[in-house]
């Protein structure tokens, strides 16, 4: 009930026409947009999940759907990607810089008028939706995931954290989430640092307070060719993972692929 009302607020506030749009359009909700890709050779019938990504600071959606690399990891997954798009250079989340007062809903309302869009748009499978963002991006993944954990299978913040601190709590059922980062990252560091009036927070404390939240305990680590990863699990069998790679501010598609499958192998999608 929670989510529909939410979806319902946002459908009113974001309302506009379903014109046409896609990868290379913008798809309009009131003053702000965002681009859909569905998979290669999709028959426009048969639900598909999603990968819904929020791009860093100064990016775009269009950005996001000239990354080839990208585009064609998530098509063959068979998902559709669904690229957000901040309203100005970067988003409006609590502790950001210029907008240190801010509590987030204006994004969250955003999002949940995107995802309402894109399923009347498309046949997007709701429960197999998983949203992932990189640097800025993963910053308002991790903010998602405290506060919409209900829209989404899983997330997957990517070189990003909470600004300055994590909430002392979050809402909602408890979210599945693999950070990713690298372990020499000079943009945003595992520690954080100083950005104008503010700071980065610190991985080790988001991860601390999610454990917390949600009751996870460590379990074996895990290792890829470039992931290493510390895992925990809580009585529900909820994936929380902190993987590193070894290098600075960056990320690639075949990290997108990996967190899908630990979540589908956990029985999240």
């Amino acid at each position: 009930m929670k989510l529909l009302a939410a979806l319902a607020v946002a459908i009113t506030t974001f309302a506009a026409p379903a014109l046409a749009c896609g990868p290379d359009t913008d798809c309009k909700l009131a003053d702000r947009t965002y681009r859909i890709a569905m998979p290669s050779g999709h028959d426009g019938k048969t639900p598909v999940g999603a990968i819904v990504f929020s791009h860093g600071y100064k990016g775009s959606a269009a950005g996001l759907m000239r990354n080839r690399n990208l585009r064609r990891a998530v098509s063959d997954m068979g998902l559709a990607f669904i690229a957000l798009k901040s309203k100005e250079d970067d988003w409006v989340l609590p502790n950001s810089p210029r907008h240190m007062d801010s509590d987030g809903a204006e994004e969250f309302a955003y999002v949940d008028a995107v995802i309402a869009d894109a399923t009347k748009r498309h046949p997007i499978d709701t429960h197999r939706m998983v949203a992932a963002g990189f640097s800025a991006g993963g910053m308002m993944t991790w903010n998602l995931a405290c506060a919409r954990s209900d829209l989404f299978a899983g997330f997957v913040p990517i070189s990003g954290t909470f600004w300055q601190a994590p909430p002392e709590t979050c809402t909602g059922p408890v979210a599945n989430i693999i950070h990713i980062h690298g372990d020499s990252d000079p943009t945003v560091p595992l520690n954080g640092r100083r950005i104008l009036n503010t700071r980065q927070g610190k991985v080790a404390d988001a991860l601390d307070m999610y454990s917390a939240y949600g009751g996870f305990q460590p379990i074996k680590p895990s290792k890829t060719k470039r992931l290493s990863c510390k895992n925990s699990r809580n009585q529900d069998d909820d994936v929380l993972s902190f993987c590193l790679f070894e290098g600075g501010h960056s990320f690639r598609s075949e990290y997108l692929r990996f967190a899908w499958e630990a979540f589908a192998k956990a029985g999240r999608l």
